[in-house]
């Protein structure tokens, strides 16, 4: 998602390679197929420095990543993403079909001893690619880069021959299905992507990190990054949110669930053994367990588990945990830490102008149904607008009738009718506050 945030960001268990995994971002474009060029060529030369790129910091780490989860935010709102912006992404893709982090100058040829295929970045890019329309080559060029790359345990690692992680797995599950593919039948030595994703999921019977039993109980449904070198397993929040949502086949852009379930948390049975194989979506809802009570004891949040920043809340993987939550159709305890990051958005930085942090935050209102242009009287939209290009559509008016938190409630109805009282107070029209209040374009 999933984040990363960037949206897809690596934690503590990633961090074993993390000068590799932090380089693990990708754009993609979110435009519809009606104003979006028509499948060009990749990478056919230098684009002019920034054009069509979100956000002002060094792209190096992050370009891809962060122009996809942009534009995949763009079409949650319902706005259409400037052609240049889909062009930028297109232009990233190398001629073997994979995407790096970021590309310089697209009028050279990838070097894939320099900068060797990213997984990570291709998956988004799929994702975002599909999304927008009139990119099936772009598209179908990238997936096959992707099946060549599937390792013998039916998964895959940050770059082609790596071993398998949970998070590189779970971004590819979520391209397969976004360029309609079965996950669950691409095949490599008769394992599939979701065999490999199960086998970093602790369960009751699995090799788990040291403590108390009681400990290693709250641990079960949680997803590793990575086994260790002795084989254990440690719960990764990161990874859980990651996993959780590609174990329900699912990618970035949620679309909300219309009912509300309850969570399952894995159980076991006498002999030891636990439910986790009895499938994907059966893992995917041990997960989500394991997420909320995580969520639950922490206040409504993920703790951060980057060095020197331990104990300190994760913004961006908070917001992951809505998605995959919200994905399960858990839509209670997917509004939970939603508020919380309503309420704290002041406090997080990277909210104010990075594209990938405001990005994710939109992903997360849209997976619970809401206007994912706001969150809690904030202009998400307005603030992603401000990092790059000018989308060519804005949505519609009617698109703003939800607030952050689902149709009809929550504060932005609430902000609403307050804008409309304030203008009474003052003398103004209503119909004037209602078109300033619904034509975000104006903002």
């Amino acid at each position: 998602m999933f984040l990363r945030r960037m949206f897809l960001r690596r934690s503590a268990a990633a961090l074993a390679a993390s000068a590799v995994l932090c380089a693990v971002a990708a754009p993609a474009a979110l435009a519809d197929a009606s104003s979006a060029p028509k499948d060009p060529s990749s990478g056919a030369g230098k684009l002019p420095d920034g054009r069509g790129l979100y956000g002002k910091a060094d792209p190096k780490f992050d370009g891809v990543w962060r122009q996809s989860v942009a534009l995949l935010a763009l079409d949650a709102a319902g706005a259409t993403p400037a052609p240049e912006a889909v062009d930028w992404l297109a232009g990233q893709q190398c001629a073997d079909g994979s995407f790096t982090a970021y590309r310089a100058d697209t009028g050279k040829e990838c070097d894939p001893k320099k900068t060797p295929g990213d997984t990570n970045a291709t998956g988004v890019a799929v994702q975002a690619l599909s999304a927008v329309g009139g990119r099936s080559a772009a598209v179908k060029k990238a997936v096959d880069w992707l099946e060549s790359a599937q390792n013998e345990d039916g998964g895959w690692g940050y770059t082609s021959g790596s071993p398998s992680d949970a998070n590189s797995v779970s971004v590819v599950i979520g391209a397969l299905a976004a360029a309609g593919r079965d996950p669950g039948k691409t095949v490599k030595e008769g394992k599939t992507p979701y065999d490999a994703l199960l086998s970093f999921q602790l369960g009751c019977d699995a090799k788990v990190t040291k403590g108390t039993e009681d400990a290693k109980k709250g641990q079960f449904g949680a997803f590793a990054y990575q086994p260790g070198k002795d084989g254990t397993l440690a719960p990764n929040d990161d990874a859980t949110a990651a996993a959780a949502l590609a174990g329900l086949g699912e990618g970035l852009l949620v679309s909300a669930k219309g009912s509300n379930s309850a969570l399952t948390p894995l159980t076991c049975d006498k002999d030891g053994d636990g439910d986790i194989g009895d499938g994907p979506e059966k893992a995917a809802g041990a997960g989500a367990a394991y997420l909320a009570s995580v969520l639950k004891k922490n206040g409504g949040h993920l703790d951060s588990v980057l060095p020197g920043a331990e104990g300190q809340p994760d913004y961006a993987n908070t917001a992951d945990a809505v998605v995959a939550l919200a994905a399960g159709g858990h839509r209670d305890e997917a509004k939970k830490p939603l508020g919380w990051l309503r309420e704290n958005l002041s406090k997080w930085d990277k909210a104010d102008d990075d594209p990938a942090a405001i990005g994710g935050l939109m992903l997360a209102v849209h997976a619970t149904g809401g206007d994912a242009a706001t969150l809690g009287g904030t202009d998400l939209l307005k603030r992603l607008n401000a990092t790059g290009p000018r989308p060519a559509k804005m949505p519609d008016a009617s698109d703003s009738a939800k607030s952050d938190e689902g149709e009809g409630d929550g504060g932005g109805t609430v902000l609403f009718w307050s804008m409309i009282g304030a203008g009474l107070a003052a003398g103004a029209g209503i119909g004037i506050m209602l078109s300033g209040r619904r034509k975000r374009q104006g903002l």
